[in-house]
């Protein structure tokens, strides 16, 4: 199995990946954002860590149990060879109908077939009342690849 593009990636390369990568967690469906990692990917996701798809599919699957209405945006950050930088923010709700944005960076390193084989993310919660929502469902094709994510 494979997943285009391949590393070592460009500034262009690496753009498409993001935003594959936010196209695919849009979807909230863990079995198809899972085959984006090696079958032994390992993961810091927070204070959790995980190894191989089993684990990331079933944490994905608590995680958009959790988080209602999901939606997130992808930057890219920085690349250099079979690793790339992001930074994110997605909003969502919980069962009581709090909203919450949430912003973090992750760092990806990819093996040679371009699957992800290991993720680390740090992720920030904030309080948000519903009036204050800016991110709604999957990127418009006038939002895609540009950069639009503000710093608060």
């Amino acid at each position: 199995m494979s997943k285009p593009p391949f590393p070592p990636f460009t500034e262009e390369s690496a753009r498409v990946k993001v935003q594959a990568a936010e196209d695919a967690w849009n979807t909230c469906d863990p079995d198809k954002v899972a085959l984006a990692y090696t079958e032994d990917s390992v993961w810091r996701n927070r204070d959790e860590f995980l190894a191989g798809r089993d684990e990331i599919r079933a944490f994905l699957r608590r995680k958009w149990d959790r988080e209602r209405d999901y939606a997130l945006r992808k930057e890219l950050w920085g690349v250099l060879g079979n690793r790339i930088a992001v930074r994110f923010q997605y909003e969502s709700r919980d069962a009581s109908g709090q909203w919450w944005r949430s912003y973090g960076n992750e760092q990806w390193e990819f093996d040679e077939s371009g699957l992800m084989r290991r993720r680390e993310a740090s992720i920030n919660d904030v309080r948000i009342d519903e009036s204050e929502r800016r991110i709604f469902g999957p990127r418009g094709d006038d939002e895609r690849g540009v950069d639009v994510l503000p710093v608060r």
